[in-house]
This record gives structure tokens, sequence and C-alpha cells, in this order.
């Protein structure tokens, strides 16, 4: 290496190791307060010597069904959220101001009150005597009250309400970074709009809906209160089984089995969906 370019490497060098001892202090912190209770925790699965939680926790028929459940609910909850999710994106991106003032307000109104709240709210909603029922019945369009509540479709509305923003913004952020000029070339090459949207707006917005179905997917796994509330007990996930093994049954061992379960199934399809966001970034132009 010439002198001139180890000239240039040596400050570049000494820029990242200043940028390392900066995060030092933010990943020391988060040690403390979150990856050391995380492990802690993990380890009462073993902290006996043996796998007996981990072989209950896999093997038990009951909580692979539960698991599944979950991953299940998950995967709608995160369908839905894309299919509300792009057009509204699409529309923001497009919107005036006021418009688009608007439809930020709408988003970011959920984040500003609490899930417990909006939980309850939803329960007001949905009720056999709530106001969703009680205007259908007087407006003559049923005679008795729909089960909107305490079941799966309860629990499916809930849990998008809460997180439909997280699937967003990031396609909203995929769509702002397409150059416009790309639609405008096509459109000038005769393309009709199905096929500009088809063959250059959504080919360059997949990283964005990838990431967001990976964010909501994610979250969606460890909800607890909105699927504990709106399900009414007939609507199980694993973090309710969780919360039961600690509260009731005071079995930590087995509760720390079922979290590392949750743990790794949620890493290994964080990791495919984040290698799938991968491809898709290298095969975008």
């Amino acid at each position: 290496m010439s002198s001139r370019a180890a000239d240039r490497v040596q400050p570049a060098r000494r820029r990242e190791a200043a940028l390392a001892l900066m995060g030092l202090p933010a990943l020391l912190l988060l040690g403390a307060i979150f990856a050391w209770p995380v492990l802690r925790l993990l380890s009462m699965a073993v902290s006996d010597g043996s796998l007996e939680h981990l072989h209950r926790a896999v093997l038990d028929e009951l909580y692979v069904e539960v698991l599944f459940e979950s991953l299940k609910i998950a995967g709608l909850v995160t369908a839905i959220c894309l299919v509300l999710a792009y057009p509204l994106a699409l529309w923001l991106t497009r919107a005036g101001r006021f418009g688009f003032a608007l439809g930020m307000f709408a988003l970011l109104l959920p984040f500003w009150t609490s899930v417990l709240v909006r939980t309850y709210a939803w329960m007001v909603l949905l009720g056999r005597s709530g106001v969703i029922n009680r205007l259908l019945r007087d407006w003559g369009l049923i005679e008795y009250p729909l089960p909107l509540l305490h079941n799966l479709g309860g629990v499916l509305i809930g849990m998008v309400h809460v997180l439909l923003a997280y699937m967003v913004f990031p396609i909203y952020a995929s769509l702002l970074r397409i150059d416009p000029d790309l639609p405008r070339a096509a459109e000038g090459l005769g393309a009709s709009r199905t096929a500009i949207f088809r063959r250059v707006t959504l080919p360059l917005s997949l990283p964005g809906v990838a990431a967001g179905c990976a964010l909501v997917f994610v979250l969606s796994l460890g909800f607890f209160i909105t699927p504990a509330l709106l399900g009414g007990g007939r609507v199980i996930m694993i973090s309710m089984l969780i919360e039961q093994q600690v509260r009731e049954l005071l079995d930590w061992p087995f509760a720390a089995a079922l979290s590392l379960v949750l743990l790794v199934v949620t890493l290994a399809i964080y990791a495919a969906i984040n290698r799938l966001t991968k491809g898709s970034r290298l095969a975008s132009p």
C-alpha cells in the first residue's frame, strides 16, 4: 500500500473507532437493562440441568397447536395490514399538503394512546350492546347482535388497528425513493397505469413491503393485551400461555422454555424475511 493510500485509510479507521467508542455506552446500557434480563430468564429453562421443560414446550401437542395458531394470527394480521397499507402509502405519496397532514394525523393518533385504552375502545364498539350493533339494529339491518367480540375477527380488528402504521411507514419510505422520472418514462413509452404499477412501482417498493411485513409479523407474535381482551379467552396466543405459567401456575422454568421457543421461532422468521428483503434489494435497479 502506498503512503498516500495509507494516509487516507488511517483517518477513516480513526473515525470508525471514535464512532464505536461513542456507541459503547448505549450498547452497555442495552446489555444491562435488556440483554441480561432476557438471558437470565431463558437460563431458567435449563436451570435444573435437564431439557424436560424445553422438550415439553416443543413436543406437547397443546403448546405446538397454540404456537401454530399464533403464527396463523400473525400471518393474517400481516396480510390485512399489507392490503390496507399499500394503497394508503401510495395515496400519501400523491396527496396534497392537507391530505398528507390528515393521513399522517390518523396514522399517528394511535401512537398517542395507550394500547389498553385502544383495546377497551374496541370492546365498547364491538360488544353485543356496543355502538356498531346498536347502529345496525336501529337502521333495521340486523335483528340480532353480530358476534364481533370474543372471537378471531375481533382480535384481528384490534391488532390491525395497532399495527397498521408499522406497515404504512416502510412502504411509504420505499415509494418516496422511487425516481419519479421512471413512471413518466414508462408512460411516455405507452404503458398503461396498471402496467406502470405492476412493472415499475411495485417491484421498486418491494423492499419496503418486506420490511413492513417483517416488522408487523414479529410484533404480532408477541401480542398479549389485545388478544387477551378482545379474544375473551377463546383466542389463545403463546404470549398468553407464558403469562398464565408465570402468574397463575408460578412455573417460571416452563414459562422460560416457552419464551425460548417463541424467541427462536421469531428470530428464524425474521432472518428468513431479512434474507428475502436483501435479495429484493439486490434485484431492484
